[in-house]
């Protein structure tokens, strides 16, 4: 087997372990969605719960995992899984801004400011399994 296919099924897995967690564990989910977006926060732009988002954001990673998964579709997927990381950072920004806030512990300051940096090698990583 090629390292690029490698490192294809093993990005796919984690999609599909991270949609999965997603629907099973949502709660661990939810500081990373702005408040702005959620009904049940008030948020001025809110269309779903948090709940409603967290789960909702398993669809793209599926997604991403299935197009990784075909041949015909990989270079597009892994392009596509590259903006949905870049994209997901907007929501670990806004979740280090409230981990540092008044109502932040220090288990969350660590939980973001470990989360955050993480998103660069994703994307590094989408972008890598591109090439065939």
């Amino acid at each position: 087997m090629k390292p690029g296919t490698v490192s294809t099924l093993a990005l796919a897995a984690l999609l599909g372990a991270s949609a999965l967690n997603h629907v099973r564990n949502p709660t661990f989910y939810y500081p990373v969605v702005p408040p702005v977006l959620c009904t049940d926060r008030d948020g001025r732009l809110g269309v779903m719960t948090r709940h409603g988002w967290v789960v909702a954001s398993a669809v793209p990673e599926v997604l991403a995992m299935a197009g990784l998964l075909l041949p015909g579709t990989r270079r597009a997927a892994a392009g596509a899984t590259a903006l949905m990381f870049t994209g997901f950072a907007a929501g670990h920004i806004s979740a280090l801004r409230r981990a540092f806030g008044p109502g932040g512990t220090p288990a969350r300051r660590l939980l973001h400011a470990v989360r955050l940096p993480l998103q660069l090698p994703l994307v590094a990583w989408a972008w890598s399994v591109r090439r065939p």
